[in-house]
């Protein structure tokens, strides 16, 4: 009878155990049932499911996850959920992501000021995070769970350096009226976003450090869409007529909406104006084909979405993380 009690509570007592590790405090974790392969739950968080490039990553992310890493031994169960732009939204995908015993999370966040409750709510939970496409942008907050907390993207400083020097490497470096000043327009994205920061503020520092002489028209936020790109290119074109000479977007979608303006108002590119995004998108790298457009810059979705699924399956597996992992931007132009 002794010996039946003692074995009984050994079972509990792995089982408890199992219970522990699989929802428990220890960042990363699998769960599965018998003898199949084991199922990690990853939850994801997207800032806004119409945002163009994110509709590439998240898209690539779910299919690299479920179909590249998945295999007999462990599957990704990823869920991926549209915040629409709303941070309170975004807040309660996580908590529910928490309370759903998720094993990981992938976080594209709405306000990247608001990084900090997330990684609380996740270390108390025990669940780590990864940071995607948008840095949180707060002193500190990536220091609240070492290891455990991450970012995956592209340093928009590079970004914008490139978009630059696109327009520096231009026959006449972006002077079509031969005055010997750069005279432009800056299409920017949300206010306090370092993505939109970095590339409006090193996009024209590239062109000081070549020596070039610039002159800002106008500096508008275009909140990443392509009718805002529309309008605020063809109120300047109305404004500066010959005058403008380059038109800088933080992102492809505004400045397609630029390349429609541009081409309604009976300019073209690469004869009497300059316009350069970022993004690569196939839609702006058929334009550069067609002479549409000056050029943009490669963010690889492809190769951000692998490295940030690969570190979410690291942590998933319980292991530790770097903070910061980049992928290199590529500039991409008609030259």
């Amino acid at each position: 009878m002794r010996k039946r009690i003692l074995a009984v509570l050994l079972v509990a007592a792995l089982f408890f155990g199992l219970a522990a590790c699989v929802g428990g405090s220890s960042a990363g974790s699998t769960s599965g049932e018998g003898d199949g392969p084991a199922t990690v739950k990853v939850g994801v968080s997207i800032y806004k499911f119409d945002d163009n490039f994110m509709t590439l990553y998240r898209t690539e992310l779910e299919r690299y996850m479920e179909e590249d890493l998945s295999n007999d031994s462990i599957v990704y169960d990823v869920t991926v959920v549209d915040a629409k732009g709303d941070e309170t939204e975004q807040a309660s995908q996580v908590d529910q992501f928490i309370a759903d015993g998720y094993d990981v999370l992938i976080v594209n966040l709405v306000n990247d000021e608001a990084a900090a409750p997330i990684i609380d709510k996740a270390k108390t939970a025990g669940i780590p995070v990864v940071f995607i496409n948008r840095q949180p942008n707060v002193a500190g907050d990536m220091e609240i769970w070492p290891g455990y907390t991450t970012y995956v993207g592209a340093d928009a400083r590079q970004s914008g350096t490139y978009e630059g020097e696109i327009i520096v490497e231009t026959d006449n470096q972006g002077d079509f009226n031969g005055d010997g000043v750069v005279s432009y327009i800056m299409i920017m994205g949300d206010e306090g976003n370092t993505d939109a920061e970095y590339r409006t503020e090193y996009s024209i520092k590239a062109l000081t450090d070549a020596g070039l002489t610039v002159e800002l028209l106008d500096e508008q936020r275009g909140h990443w869409q392509q009718t805002e790109g529309y309008e605020i290119t063809a109120a300047n074109l109305t404004k500066f007529g010959d005058k403008l000479e380059v038109v800088f977007c933080n992102n492809d979608a505004m400045a397609l909406g630029a390349m429609e303006a541009i081409e309604a108002a009976g300019r073209v590119v690469g004869e009497d104006i300059y316009l350069v995004g970022v993004d690569a998108l196939a839609e702006a790298v058929t334009a550069i084909e067609e002479g549409r457009m000056t050029g943009t810059v490669l963010n690889d979705h492809n190769g951000q979405s692998h490295k940030a699924a690969d570190v979410a399956a690291e942590l998933a597996a319980g292991g530790t993380v770097d903070t910061f992992y980049w992928v290199d931007y590529q500039k991409v132009s008609g030259d």
